[in-house]
């Protein structure tokens, strides 16, 4: 109960040292005590207040007596609940005493009053009118906790069925998503096959031009077809590019268990030409063997290695350290798994870290294109070739103190087919 609360007792008395005495009798005790000296006050009382534990009243009352004012005050549903004790000088006969019963009484107290028969009396009533009070506060407690709780549960199911609709509009897309991609994969195929036949035309009757007519074209027209030729190469790329990038996808049965080293030692035999013309060194330390689609790692590879050449300081010999290290990591709320980190660290001229994302955009490119030749897809191509095997790839960089590529690859195979695929939020230590 608040520290403030006092229990309010009523005192009704015609007699005003009645009234006094009584008053005195609850002195020690800390009661809101209010008093009314007839029937009609005490009932203009009530009309304001309904909140007394208890009322004390005297039945010999002018006007109106202790037992009419009971009446009245009981036709009031909300001062139904106040216990009244009666105070009489006599009148001790059973046919007295049952009118006071009829009337709303719970007691009798006779004159001359008795304080400790009094006050006993009074504190009955006061701590049951306490533990009443407890219980309605409790109740309106508990009726306010279950209103919120059915808001709570009504705002739930609402959130809920927000959820179902969202996750079968996600479902939608996902299914359209797909057909998207199906369409893109065809359109990719096409465009591949119908863009590359009249590009090889263009070349062919331009290279035809040049030699048939070698000794009546000028400088100048020699450099236009030069340079058709050069765009038609360019064009070729970029269309072999995208189309690549559009059909790059592995399965569990795509992967094989394969010896990284061995595997390198094939790209480094092709890009032989590349490597003797920039005079790369090519230092590799021994590599794990994996479960990986070979054909993509070795596109991976091989666009890493050509990268590393391509952007390669020219007043100092390319060098590229090929390594590896296996990694228990924690990425979100997967479980713990086993990576197999492999770094692609070079000398080269770098690039500012702010754009160690976008490089792994389509079409971009930190220099010109007439700076460093290239269609801007190989990183992109790099990206997709890792994601498909649930890892990812990152780049550290320093203008002038080169780059170093981190592929993360899940060692187990069947994690990797399993897990979620991951963002690329992790930086190469």
């Amino acid at each position: 109960m608040p520290k403030a609360f006092k229990v309010k007792v009523l005192l009704v008395d015609d007699n005003e040292n009645n009234l006094m005495s009584m008053k005195s009798i609850f002195s020690e005790d800390n009661y809101d005590i209010q008093t009314a000296n007839s029937g009609k006050q005490a009932l203009k009382i009530l009309l304001r207040e309904f909140d007394f534990a208890i009322i004390l009243m005297d039945v010999e009352m002018p006007n109106l007596n202790g037992f009419e004012t009971a009446s009245l005050i009981y036709e009031r549903e909300k001062l139904k609940h106040i216990p009244i004790i009666f105070i009489t000088a006599h009148g001790h006969g059973d046919e007295n005493i049952f009118r006071g019963y009829r009337a709303g009484a719970v007691d009798y107290i006779y004159k001359p009053i008795r304080p400790e028969l009094l006050k006993a009396k009074v504190q009955v009533f006061v701590e049951l009118y306490k533990k009443n009070y407890l219980l309605v506060q409790q109740e309106m407690k508990l009726l306010a906790t279950n209103r919120n709780l059915e808001i709570e549960i009504k705002e739930r199911i609402a959130s809920e069925e927000k959820i179902r609709e969202l996750n079968k509009k996600l479902l939608e897309n996902i299914d359209e998503l797909e057909a998207k991609n199906k369409e893109l994969d065809c359109f990719a195929y096409m465009a591949s096959h119908d863009l590359q036949e009249p590009l090889r035309k263009i070349r062919i009757f331009s290279d035809r031009v040049s030699s048939k007519y070698a000794q009546d074209l000028d400088s100048e027209s020699k450099v236009y077809i030069d340079k058709i030729q050069a765009a038609c190469a360019r064009m070729q790329n970029l269309i072999s590019d995208i189309f690549t990038l559009s059909k790059i996808s592995t399965t569990k049965e795509d992967l094989r268990e394969t010896n990284m080293n061995t595997l390198l030692e094939e790209v480094i035999a092709e890009s032989d030409l590349q490597i003797h013309e920039s005079n790369a060194e090519i230092i590799i330390d021994k590599l794990p063997s994996l479960q990986v689609n070979k054909s993509l790692i070795k596109r991976l590879f091989q666009n890493l290695l050509a990268n590393s050449i391509k952007y390669s300081k020219k007043d100092e010999r390319p060098q590229i350290r090929i390594s590896s290290k296996i990694e228990t990591m924690q990425l979100g709320n997967t479980i713990p798994t086993k990576f197999c980190r492999i770094y692609f660290k070079d000398n080269g001229i770098g690039f500012e870290q702010q754009y160690a994302e976008q490089i792994f955009t389509m079409f971009k490119r930190l220099h010109a294109n007439t700076e460093y030749e290239g269609t801007g897809i190989g990183l992109a191509i790099c990206k997709k070739i890792v994601e498909e095997h649930q890892g990812f790839i990152s780049a550290k960089s320093e203008v002038g103190a080169g780059t170093t590529f981190t592929i993360s690859l899940p060692v187990d195979v069947k994690v990797r087919m399993t897990m979620d695929q991951v963002t690329e939020d992790q930086e190469t230590p």
